[in-house]
């Protein structure tokens, strides 16, 4: 039994979308200049990409009426866990004694919360 056409092009489409993402993330991680911004690249593209090539995996069981349970498990876990080791890298990144100066701007107008000496304002 094969996929209606409708959902065969539209697993199609997400699996090339999921490609271009981690291609797009590889290519960040290569490219950024900062430490902070290469972290952020593999971490939101890869994530995304890495998921939708689970999920499609998952889906193209549907015409023998199987989802694989274990592969939307997988991309669930890779969601919730991608942002919190990310930011235990960026945490340890900070940590190393970086230069403040040389970290981008922490987009709240205050300085990154490990690098302040005074946390009487946090």
């Amino acid at each position: 039994m094969t996929l209606p056409f409708a959902i065969d092009l539209f697993l199609s489409a997400l699996l090339v979308g999921g490609g271009l993402f981690a291609l797009i993330g590889s290519y960040g991680l290569l490219r950024l200049p900062q430490p902070m911004q290469r972290l952020h690249a593999p971490t939101k593209a890869t994530t995304i990409g890495v998921g939708a090539a689970l999920v499609v995996s998952a889906l193209d069981l549907l015409p023998q009426g199987l989802v694989s349970w274990q592969e939307i498990l997988i991309t669930i876990f890779l969601l919730l866990t991608a942002p919190i080791s990310a930011l235990f890298l960026a945490k340890t990144l900070l940590l190393r004694h970086e230069d403040p100066a040389t970290l981008p701007d922490s987009g709240t107008g205050r300085p990154w919360a490990t690098l302040s000496e005074d946390r009487s304002d946090f």
